[in-house]
């Protein structure tokens, strides 16, 4: 019987899923869930939230949204193990044992730690570290212990954190280097076409520049909020650059081959711009309609939520806990008796 390959990722509970969170990361891990061929595991990052947010309302309001947002898009749990990442002791200890062999030069290399040096030393402070937290310098540590406990093979990620799966190779690498082989080194999946999709203002749709598209707002918020992306000032008889346009771009993420080439079309014949926000409201909405009230379901229960969080970080702590006695062994940390 052929061993089924391992897929992992997980979705930081820093604030409310929008349409690029579901683009990039949520829609093709749901797709992947329901693979009978593969073994996946899908956690919620709380620990990687304290990183970036000290605000405890919004990582618990997080939380319980990222949750009831994969639920509501039919995560697989039969198939898949769901659980929060703080529900696992096994990965902070693992997080440590790595840390013990993870060299600093690596860490330096870093690209948000290089990027917060950066803006330190643009702004002349005497010290480049100034702000910088061990949980920022050391953030690719836990996320190589997220990615290596489980023995990952596949790792679907946005091209942007590619290099902290070519670190977690390297740290799982130098582990097997001083105690032997013990982890899989694991490989990035990316995605090309849906890695990065633009907000309402045409910059990468992210919280930091408040400018999402929460997956779930209620149909005139949506609506509203469409409405607003914006646009050049080209005349509806004007002939106009579909790949320049994040309305498009949107659309496409969402749309068939054939949708596509259709649109492309009424671009080619000038399109106007309200037609295309009205068209891009209907076609979002019919399609979030049955998951928007399926969330509303799960946000309503968080009873439900947190049982098949449960029952998610007990098959876990089936796989992570031995392996965990395993390392624990190779390193010398034995009982006495």
């Amino acid at each position: 019987m052929t061993q089924k390959h391992r897929v992992l990722t997980g979705i930081t509970t820093t604030g409310t899923p929008h349409l690029g969170n579901f683009v990039g990361a949520i829609g093709p891990a749901i797709e992947a869930s329901k693979n009978p061929d593969a073994q996946a595991f899908y956690f919620l990052a709380d620990y990687h939230a304290l990183i970036k947010c000290q605000d405890p309302k919004r990582v618990a309001a997080s939380r319980i949204e990222v949750a009831a947002t994969w639920l509501a898009l039919g995560l697989d749990t039969n198939n898949a193990t769901f659980y929060r990442q703080s529900d696992i002791p096994e990965i902070p200890e693992l997080t440590w044992i790595l840390t013990c062999v993870t060299a600093k030069g690596l860490l330096n290399r870093a690209h948000a730690y290089k990027a917060a040096v950066q803006i330190n030393e643009e702004e002349k402070e005497k010290d480049p570290d100034k702000g910088i937290t061990m949980g920022l310098f050391s953030y690719p540590v836990l996320m190589a212990a997220d990615i290596l406990m489980f023995n990952a093979s596949k790792v679907p990620v946005g091209r942007d954190q590619v290099q902290h799966i070519e670190m977690a190779r390297d740290i799982g690498g130098r582990f097997n280097h001083i105690f032997g082989p013990t982890f899989v080194l694991p490989e990035a999946v990316v995605d090309e076409k849906t890695a990065v999709l633009s907000g309402i203002d045409g910059r990468k749709m992210s919280k930091s520049y408040d400018n999402t598209i929460p997956l779930f707002l209620p149909e005139k918020q949506l609506r509203k909020i469409i409405m607003k992306i914006k646009t050049n000032s080209q005349e509806p008889s004007e002939p106009k650059d579909p790949d320049s346009c994040t309305l498009f771009e949107i659309y496409s993420a969402f749309a068939t081959k054939e949708e596509i080439q259709s649109l492309r079309a009424r671009y080619a014949q000038g399109i106007g711009w309200g037609e295309m926000k009205i068209l891009l409201f209907e076609y979002l909405n019919a399609i979030l309609k049955d998951p928007r009230e399926r969330y509303a379901e799960f946000m309503a229960d968080p009873a439900r939520i947190e049982k098949i969080l449960l029952e998610g970080a007990q098959k876990a702590r089936s796989v992570a806990a031995p392996f965990l006695a395993e390392i624990r062994k190779k390193t010398g940390l034995l009982p006495f008796a």
